[in-house]
């Protein structure tokens, strides 16, 4: 759905996609960051169960304490994204440079957070011990490094 209303925005105010894409992707991660807090104060997509001293006892997570892995989440894909983000933009890339950071860092972020996180139950893991969630981000990773490279690029021949 965002992709389809960045899509018609870009059309009908005459911009490239990818222009509008490095524009919304640095405000991005905040969103995540909220979501993800809201994942953990509704006590749901809790991680696997461990014994660091940080666990958590989820109530629909059973009497087992488990990774905060919504905090891991919304540290990395929200706070840690936005600031990398943030300092990246300021400073001129080609078009599309900042969207295959959004890319790579969010891909990079909740591939990474997925070895704490509890996988769907009805999915369990997958082919070599991955999680849905982190076969879902490499594309995102090979997206967001194809697009570093397309802006680099192109920024080089302006």
């Amino acid at each position: 759905g965002v992709i389809a209303a960045m899509y018609l925005y870009a059309r009908v105010t005459h911009r490239r996609f990818l222009a509008v894409g490095d524009m919304i992707a640095p405000l991005v991660p905040m969103g995540l960051f909220f979501g993800r807090m809201g994942n953990f104060i509704n006590g749901e997509l809790w991680g696997r169960v461990t014994d660091v001293p940080w666990a958590m006892i989820f109530p629909s997570g059973g009497p087992v304490p488990r990774h905060p892995s919504q905090l891991y989440e919304a540290a990395l894909e929200g706070l840690l994204l936005f600031a990398l983000l943030w300092w990246f933009q300021r400073k001129p890339h080609g078009t599309g440079a900042v969207s295959g950071l959004f890319l790579l860092g969010y891909g990079i972020a909740r591939f990474t957070v997925e070895f704490f996180r509890e996988p769907d139950a009805h999915l369990g893991l997958l082919s070599l011990g991955m999680s849905m969630g982190q076969w879902l981000t490499i594309p995102m990773i090979i997206l967001g490094i194809g697009l570093l490279i397309y802006a680099q690029k192109n920024s080089s021949k302006a």
